[in-house]
């Protein structure tokens, strides 16, 4: 499937319709690429969208008005083909509708655009969900790209961190077997803004933090000037994550979370999930600098 291009003097982005994907970021002037390349011996996706859920439910399944529905993990968006609504030299908007297939796992009408538009040197990736029914909407949105690291060819993994904007006393909620977060955080770091990245981090699944002061990290190295900014601005949720021992690092910004480990599966009472009255509009927007 051929992808679409969007670019100035500076970036160009490659999207894929199929799940509306981030499939490249490349910054023009050095030729350096920084998203992950989908190399499937690791994990073959770059930057799937998460909706209608964010992570995992139990047992795939949740309940809405007492019946039962079941989901495949960060649900069904990043597997569907999303239409082209619009496109420009440097934006373009891409469409998600409810339909017949949607409706058998998931029994609600929504409009989900995806808007990427860049300026100088920042990709914005807008998450737009409309509410088209009389009924209210029951969802969770998020992102899950996927950078290289490292980003400059010679260097290793372990010469990069991530540095946030805020001092963070860092506390993880770790998962369980099955993808469920437990009820109790493990502390990681106190009072620091930094994350020193080692692929043993990644081991045990990802770091998933609740309610971060912060709402900016970049990925860095003191040996190179080439660095990422990634801003995500009323994102209650974040996810670090790497498949093991790959060379890469996902900065996932969610409003959504997985199912508890004792959850009641009942979607309306599920943490971070989001309730859209009828006819209004929820965005959220994240942006990359290059």
């Amino acid at each position: 499937m051929s992808k679409l291009v969007i670019e100035n003097e500076y970036i160009r982005a490659s999207i894929n319709p199929l799940g509306a994907e981030l499939v490249s970021l490349l910054k023009l002037d050095d030729n350096t690429e920084y998203m992950w390349d989908a190399n499937p011996a690791f994990w073959g996706k770059t930057s799937p969208v998460l909706f209608p859920i964010v992570g995992g439910l139990k047992n795939d399944t949740y309940l809405f008005e007492g019946k039962e529905y079941k989901l495949p993990r960060h649900g069904f968006a990043r597997t569907m083909l999303f239409l082209v609504e619009s496109q420009t030299e440097n934006s373009v908007i891409f469409l998600l509708k409810n339909n017949e297939e949607t409706g058998k796992v998931y029994p609600f009408e929504f409009e989900l655009r995806l808007i990427y538009s860049i300026s100088d040197n920042q990709l914005e990736l807008k998450y737009e969900v409309r509410n088209p029914s009389e009924k209210p909407l029951w969802f969770s949105v998020g992102g899950h790209p996927a950078f290289k690291c490292p980003i400059e060819n010679g260097l290793s993994y372990d010469d990069y961190f991530l540095e946030f904007d805020q001092t963070e006393d860092f506390e993880r909620w770790p998962l369980n077997s099955e993808g469920l977060v437990l009820d109790t955080p493990i502390g990681i770091t106190i009072n620091t803004n930094k994350l020193m990245l080692t692929k043993e981090l990644f081991h045990e699944d990802a770091l998933v933090f609740k309610h971060l002061t912060s709402d900016c990290v970049t990925m860095k190295s003191q040996k190179s000037p080439k660095e990422l900014k990634f801003e995500f601005k009323n994102f209650p949720y974040l996810g670090i994550w790497a498949a093991k021992n790959a060379d890469f690092v996902c900065i996932e910004p969610w409003c959504g979370i997985a199912d508890s480990a004792d959850t009641n599966q009942n979607l309306v009472e599920k943490e971070g999930i989001n309730h859209l009255e009828p006819k209004l509009v929820y965005e959220r927007s994240f942006i990359i600098e290059v």
